[in-house]
């Protein structure tokens, strides 16, 4: 087992990340890396090789400087409180594009519980911790229904990792990206904000039309949002916009977003299903 101690760029919390500030998970090639953060700052990261160490330090954001985001919108009126309470949290990764895919499809699931169980189903299926492309295109599309992927989504995520070299994303710009992949039936903005948040360890594209920010635009304008209020939502923060809404919807759970009232929401949502 190697050990890499390194020196996060900008400002960087690993309790924020992760539970009790240890840090592990599974690689494509069956082993774990594993880290935690000193209290001089530096991150320890253990792993079975120099290739799987650098693949850690990408799933861990570790070379990503925030700090242009944190200082630009420390006054944001929606953002401002939430950027300077948990200045440091980054959204950590997965460590292949095609297991960032298999949960964008598994996550068009409204119940998100219930979407992490069918990826669990999948990757037992696979017989793997981490979805390859290899791996995927293994399994058929009635086993991918028998694990509880919907047919529609099933037949995405089977032309997905049987027609782009998922991991050659990483090589194209975002905005390729997007238009590329929202060319296929079934994959939307939303979609391709998790792929890029969680595969391609991107912040130019935000998740747009989440659930959680469309509840969150309902709790601040005190009526029914869709997803394309989610979008004007996410449009001033620009090439940031995938971290905004990341920490938009972790700092509303804390109660720092000003004027978004979880039961404001609740209540709106109630009264828009009677209207109906």
């Amino acid at each position: 087992m190697l050990e890499a101690v390194i020196p996060p760029r900008g400002p960087y919390r690993l309790q924020l990340m992760a539970r009790s500030g240890h840090w592990s998970a599974p690689l494509a090639d069956g082993t774990t890396a594993a880290a935690w953060q000193r209290p001089d700052g530096r991150v320890v990261v253990h792993a079975a090789t120099e290739e799987n160490l650098a693949k850690a330090r990408f799933m861990l954001a570790l070379d990503d400087d925030t700090a242009e985001f944190h200082r630009r919108f420390a006054d944001d009126a929606l953002l401002g409180r939430s950027t300077r309470a948990l200045a440091g949290w980054r959204p950590l990764r997965l460590p292949t594009v095609a297991h960032a895919t298999l949960r964008a499809m598994c996550g068009q699931l409204v119940d998100a519980r219930r979407a992490r169980q069918v990826e669990r189903a999948i990757l037992r299926a696979c017989g793997t911790e981490v979805a390859g492309r290899a791996a995927l295109r293994t399994l058929s599309p009635a086993g991918l229904r028998a694990n509880g992927l919907a047919a529609s989504r099933a037949a995405t995520l089977l032309r997905l990792v049987s027609t782009i070299d998922l991991e050659r994303l990483h090589d194209h710009p975002t905005a390729a990206i997007l238009a590329r992949l929202t060319r296929e039936r079934g994959v939307g903005p939303w979609s391709v904000g998790v792929i890029a948040l969680e595969g391609l360890g991107r912040y130019d594209h935000g998740l747009v039309g989440d659930l959680g920010l469309i509840k969150l635009v309902t709790a601040l304008r005190g009526r029914p949002a869709d997803a394309a209020e989610t979008a004007e939502l996410l449009e001033p923060y620009a090439e940031w916009q995938g971290l905004a809404g990341e920490l938009l919807l972790l700092g509303w759970t804390k109660g720092l977003v000003p004027g978004a009232d979880a039961d404001v929401a609740r209540r709106t949502r109630l009264r828009a299903r009677r209207a109906a």
